[in-house]
Formats: structure tokens, C-alpha cells, sequence
């Protein structure tokens, strides 16, 4: 099976203590064996023996010797069950913590389009739910499974060596536990790969809540996301049971069958004991022993059981293990330490999702240092053309390169260590404000940080804070406006002196006199930089060095404010709306 290839490989480093720990097993269920071996003994011997009198009167000895052994073995016996369960969960969790470091670094390193294919809630259940299975079958499943194995086999030798016939008797009902077993894992195998798709689904609506609370409570929708989320909850719980309870209706059967062995035991052993054909210590052995047959026959169900799970959860993790991202270094890319000087050159690149075209034959050149705008329609594949020069896509046709190189020849830490972005949408981390304004750097100086600050027009709101720079930013920005979130997104993007500055909108919900500072404050940066800015106000625009028009997924325009505004074409019109009551001739005159 190649789940358990998968651990074997990942078990590196615990292997060892891991193969110490099933030899534990093993020794301990043969002293499983030794009791009933040594009550034997006893019994034929000082007992119902004919020379039980003598024995018990010149031998007592040796009876004391068994009865230590049987102390002493029972003794060692639990110390090494204890020792046993601590390498089986020392080994599990070294696992664990190993293979989720590496789900996380592969989650990491992941493209665009696998977030795009892939969601949240079913990632972060692969991360947490699925290991802890992966960790039970370590730790457990595959203990019992030796256990049973081991039991079953030695117990069974042993009986046919004692009394073979007596073995055959009890012995003949194994087959129909095994065919109610195998029909079991059968049947409950697909079941839980549904239950573990319903669990993704569960855990996917629930973090989709989580983070849109602010939108639910805006529409007053608390009641339809808990209709919803009671949904999901109720598919899960009725899949949990459907699997739950076809354990159930084998459940009867395969314990019955285990417990009609005591019936076989006491009917054919009497038998045998009344004609002489067994020892009474024999008989007594065979009683003793008789839970490591039966035993065996109910936890293999359960093992089948809880290993179904598993591998529908294995299934899972390695999916997201041996994921691979297409977008990576080439053997060939360039890069290394220094500043960009942030040319930036687009040769007839067109993009696809999937089958539809989102941008097509987009050619334009940006030197370094000029400032380029971007304006269109909703849709029109603004965000598609910026998310293209960091190459978090890969063109589908075309070039696009930094400085003369292609940008899939570059390393990618080097390319987009060069570059800064700040989006209409901002993330901002559970962390202090100066936390986030230097996230790009670490070890950034508070000086600094106050700095990009004044830059992005965030340094008066974050300094009437509580607590400053040092306040503490709710979840995903909570507590703060959208254009508080914005500035400090800037700040953030301009912190770490990109050669390239990627705007995304990113002054949509500021007032215009804060928008009017931050225009002010990129123009005179102390560092080279290219800026990019996507916009829909005249005001961000106007005084870029060129100013881009795409309109579904084509530039239609393209030249300074003043020349597209005599061209009198898209922008014009945008132009005319934000304007409105003013004379063609005042407008080229004054605003121009």
C-alpha cells in the first residue's frame, strides 16, 4: 500500500526507535503466552497430576519458581507495554511535526492557481484532522495489527502442538469472521472518503464565515450562515453514522462468532477432558488462551475499520506532499543579491485562465523610474497584467521582462524581493502595526518604519493609537477602516525600497487630500522606483508618465493625460463623469 510506503519514507530518523518499538510488541504478546503455559504446568503438576502430592511435597521449589515467573513476566511484561506506547508516540508525533512542517513549506510554495483550484477549509483540515489520523495509525492501528497478526498465530500454533484436534475445533469459525472482515472493508472504504470530503466541506464554510463575519453582519445573514453552516454539519454527521453504523451491523456477528469459541471451548474440551483426551492443565491453558483467538477476530474489525479511515486521510496529505508548483527556478535563472533598476517590458503577451483569454497581444515599455497608470473595466484583466511581472502567473504567449530578462529566467526570491505591492484588498496579520509595516524586513528600525509611515499619510492615525506603532491589529485588519488598512498596506509595500512599486487600487477608499499627500510622497521618494498603479480616479492618473487604457484584455489606449484626453476616447469619458460642468476647452486648459 502506498500510504504506508509514504510513512515508512517519512518515518526517517524514528525508524529505529519506531522497529524497537513493534519488536516490544511482539515480545510482549508472547508473554501474553506464558501465563497460561506456566498455569498449566501447575496444574497437571501440583494439582489434579497423579503425582500432584508428591510433587507439591518434594518440588515445592520449582512451584515457586513458576509462580515468580508468572509475577516476574507479568511485571516486565507491563513495563515494556509502558515503554512500547512511548517510543509508538514519541516516534508518531516526531513524524507528525516533520511532515507538517513540509505540508506547510509545500503549501507555501504552491502558484496562484493552486489557491485558485484549492480551498482554505480543506487545506487547513489536511493540516490538522488528517495527520492526527496519520498519527493514530502510527500509534495505534499499526500496533493492533501486529498484535493481532502475532496473537492469532502463536496462539494458534500452539494449540495444535498441545492438542490438535482441540485446535480444529475452535479454529473453524475463523473463516466466516475473516469473509465478514474483508466483506466490511469492502463496503466502509468508500464511505469514508465521502466522510472526509464532507469534513472538508464542513471546515471550508466554517473559515469562509469566520473570515467574512463583517459582510454577514452587514446583511443581517447570521441566520442564513447558520442555516448553512447546519447543513454542512448535518451532511457530515449523516455520512459519520452511515459509516459509524455499518460497523455496527458487522459488528454482531464477528462478536458472536469470537464469543461462540467459549461455547466450542466448554462443549468439545469437556469432551475431551471426560474421555482423557486433554489434561485438565491442558484444558485449563486452552481457557486461558482461548481471548488471544477471539480477542484478535474483534479488533481486526476495528483496525479495518480505523485503517480505512486512514488511508482516505493519507490520500489527502500526499496530494498536497508531492504537489509540485509549476512556476519555479529554471537551471538557467539569474538573480542574486542587488537592486533591479525596474525596466519593465511587455512583448506581446497574452494570458489564459484556463480556456478564456483574459489578456491578448499586451506589448508596452516602462524605463526605470517612470510611472505608468492602468485604467479599464471591471474585469478587464488590470490585476491578471501586474500579477504577471512578479510571475505569480506564467504567460500563456509572449514575454515580460525586468530589466532585459525574461522573468521566467529570473530566481524568483530575487524578483520579487525587488518588487513591492500593495492591493485594494489587504491582508494585514494578527500583529503589531509596526509588525506589519515590516513584514518585508524583520530587523527594519523603528525610525524606519515611521518613516514609510509618513510616506503612505498612516503615521497620524497609528501615532492617536493606543498603544502606537505597537497596537495590536485585530485579525485580518479588525478595527480599522478600509483606507487605515490601505496606508498601512502601503507602508508596508514601500518599506522594503522596491525597484518596483505595484499599486492595486490601493487609495480607493482614502479622502482626497490623504490621496493628494500620497502622490506627493511617491514622487519624491529617496529611492529609484517604477511604479505601477491601477486606478480608476483622474486624480491617480493624471500626472503618471503613461497612462494604460485596457478594456477586455486589450490595450485600446495608450499615451499622457493631456494626449489621451484629445483623443477623446475611453479615458476622455472617464474623465468628463469625474469632471462634470466643465468646458472641453477649460478642462485641456486648467486640468490638463
Amino acid at each position: 500500500m502506498f500510504q504506508l510506503k509514504w510513512i515508512w519514507a517519512n518515518l526517517k530518523g524514528y525508524r529505529t526507535m519506531y522497529i524497537v518499538a513493534m519488536l516490544m510488541t511482539v515480545c510482549i504478546q508472547a508473554m501474553y503466552l506464558t501465563t497460561p503455559v506456566f498455569s498449566q504446568q501447575i496444574v497437571d503438576d501440583f494439582i489434579s497430576g497423579k503425582n500432584a502430592l508428591s510433587n507439591l511435597k518434594y518440588h515445592k521449589d520449582t512451584l515457586i519458581w513458576l509462580l515468580a515467573l508468572m509475577v516476574g513476566t507479568t511485571f516486565i511484561r507491563t513495563v515494556m507495554q509502558y515503554a512500547a506506547n512511548m517510543f509508538y508516540e514519541y516516534s508518531s508525533q516526531g513524524m507528525v511535526y516533520k511532515v507538517r512542517n513540509k505540508l506547510y513549506q509545500s503549501v507555501q510554495s504552491q502558484d496562484m492557481e493552486y489557491y485558485d483550484k484549492n480551498r482554505t477549509g480543506d487545506l487547513m483540515t489536511r493540516l490538522t484532522g488528517d495527520l492526527d489520523m496519520v498519527r493514530h495509525c502510527l500509534s495505534w492501528i499499526i500496533k493492533s495489527i501486529i498484535e493481532c497478526i502475532f496473537l492469532f498465530s502463536a496462539t494458534t500454533i500452539y494449540f495444535l502442538i498441545v492438542n490438535w484436534k482441540m485446535a480444529l475445533c475452535l479454529l473453524v469459525l475463523t473463516p466466516l469472521i475473516f469473509v465478514f472482515t474483508l466483506v466490511f472493508k469492502r463496503l466502509v472504504g468508500p464511505m469514508y472518503v465521502d466522510l472526509r470530503e464532507r469534513l472538508s466541506l464542513m471546515n471550508t464554510a466554517a473559515q469562509e464565515n469566520i473570515s467574512g463575519n463583517r459582510v454577514v453582519k452587514a446583511f443581517a445573514r447570521e441566520e442564513y450562515e447558520i442555516e448553512k453552516f447546519q447543513e454542512k454539519n448535518l451532511n457530515y454527521s449523516t455520512a459519520n453514522k452511515r459509516a459509524s453504523l455499518m460497523w455496527l451491523k458487522f459488528f454482531p456477528y464477528i462478536n458472536g462468532l469470537a464469543d461462540s469459541l467459549q461455547v466450542v471451548m466448554v462443549l468439545a474440551g469437556g469432551l475431551f477432558l471426560i474421555k482423557g483426551m486433554l489434561s485438565m492443565g491442558e484444558y485449563i491453558a486452552f481457557s486461558g488462551l482461548i481471548w488471544t483467538l477471539s480477542n484478535p477476530m474483534r479488533q481486526f474489525g476495528m483496525v479495518i475499520n480505523d485503517l480505512q479511515r486512514f488511508m482516505a486521510s493519507a490520500t489527502k496529505i500526499i496530494e498536497v506532499y508531492y504537489a509540485k508548483p509549476l512556476i519555479v527556478d529554471r537551471d538557467d535563472a539569474v538573480g542574486g543579491e542587488g537592486r533591479l533598476n525596474g525596466k519593465i517590458e511587455f512583448k506581446n503577451v497574452s494570458f489564459k485562465y484556463g480556456d478564456k483569454e483574459v489578456l491578448h497581444d499586451i506589448s508596452f515599455t516602462v524605463e526605470p523610474g517612470e510611472t505608468v497608470a492602468v485604467m479599464g473595466d471591471t474585469g478587464g484583466g488590470k490585476t491578471t497584467l501586474i500579477n504577471l511581472i512578479p510571475r505569480f502567473y506564467d504567460v500563456s504567449s509572449g514575454t515580460v521582462l525586468v530589466d532585459g530578462v525574461d522573468v521566467r529566467k529570473r530566481k524568483l526570491r530575487h524578483l520579487r524581493s525587488n518588487i513591492g505591492m500593495a492591493t485594494q484588498d489587504v491582508l494585514l496579520y494578527s500583529d503589531t502595526v509596526d509588525g506589519n509595516i515590516a513584514y518585508g524586513d524583520s530587523d527594519m528600525p523603528e525610525e524606519e518604519v515611521g518613516k514609510c509611515a509618513e510616506l503612505a499619510a498612516a503615521a497620524d492615525f497609528i501615532n492617536d493609537m493606543p498603544e502606537g506603532y505597537n497596537t495590536i491589529i485585530g485579525e485580518r485588519g479588525v478595527g480599522l477602516s478600509g483606507g487605515q488598512k490601505q496606508r498601512i498596506s502601503l507602508a508596508r509595500a514601500l518599506a522594503i525600497k522596491p525597484s518596483i512599486l505595484i499599486l492595486d487600487d490601493t487609495t480607493s477608499a482614502v479622502d482626497m487630500e490623504t490621496e493628494k499627500h500620497i502622490q506627493d510622497s511617491l514622487r519624491s521618494l529617496d529611492f529609484d522606483c517604477t511604479k505601477i498603479i491601477i486606478a480608476q480616479r483622474i486624480s491617480s492618473t493624471k500626472d503618471a508618465d503613461k497612462i494604460i487604457i485596457l478594456r477586455d484584455g486589450r490595450i485600446t489606449e495608450m499615451g499622457t493625460h493631456q494626449q489621451l484626453l484629445e483623443k477623446g476616447g475611453y479615458y476622455r469619458e472617464v474623465f468628463d463623469l469625474q469632471n462634470e460642468g466643465f468646458a472641453q476647452a477649460k478642462e485641456v486648459g486648467e486640468v490638463g
